[in-house]
């Protein structure tokens, strides 16, 4: 079973989450916070699988609640849920630690995939947030020193590539003409050489490192 805590300041929206998650068998929802500070202290007694995080919120905000829950509750991790899509959301919350990142707007069925993707440890953007982590570096002259790089194989390089371009593992694998399950297989080395969290976390560091330019 997923357990998941929603963080919202707005009761209806809340509400209405609650409604499509607990309709599902696999996921149960385990408490609501109405801000930042009380999602940090409702994780680290619930520890849930997910947290569905709002980022306007009053006392505390979503990007400082989930820095604080990355670093103090192992295990769990955050999707952030906004009706805001600015670039400065969307960058501040990957480097918070978010593991996906969904616009309100999204229907059920995507809110639903989304925390069970994050709590099988992978991690989601959607795919107008993707573009637009992509713009983000687009007018960086300088790169940033990404620890492990040098470290990486040939494929494992195109894969981090392919990754770069918001490409699924399934996706990946067609492009490369290799199985999804080796596919599986160089993420996990890219992880674990670049001393990284999920493929979110890939995705920025690609860029950052310049590896991946936009448009390339």
């Amino acid at each position: 079973m997923i357990t998941v805590l929603i963080v919202d300041d707005q009761a209806m929206v809340r509400a209405g989450l609650r409604l499509i998650l607990d309709a599902e068998d696999d996921i149960i929802v385990i408490a609501e916070a109405e801000n930042g500070e009380e999602g940090v202290r409702l994780a680290r007694r619930e520890t849930p699988d997910v947290v569905l995080m709002d980022v306007r919120m009053p006392i505390m905000d979503g990007l400082e609640a989930t820095r604080q829950i990355i670093e103090q509750v192992e295990g769990t991790r955050v999707i952030i849920l906004t009706t805001f899509d600015s670039d400065d959301y969307v960058y501040g919350s990957l480097r918070a630690g978010a593991s996906g990142f969904l616009l309100k707007e999204a229907g059920g069925d995507q809110l639903v995939d989304a925390v069970r993707i994050v709590a099988s440890g992978d991690a989601l953007i959607a795919p107008s947030i993707t573009m637009r982590l992509i713009s983000e570096f687009a007018d960086r002259p300088e790169s940033a020193e990404v620890k492990g790089l040098d470290e990486l194989t040939d494929r494992e390089v195109e894969v981090l590539g392919q990754m770069a371009k918001g490409l699924s593992n399934a996706e990946i694998g067609e492009a490369l003409f290799v199985s999804e399950t080796t596919v599986k297989t160089h993420v996990s080395h890219i992880l674990t050489k670049l001393q990284l969290r999920d493929r979110v976390q890939a995705v920025v560091a690609a860029y950052e490192s310049g590896l991946a330019t936009p448009g390339r």
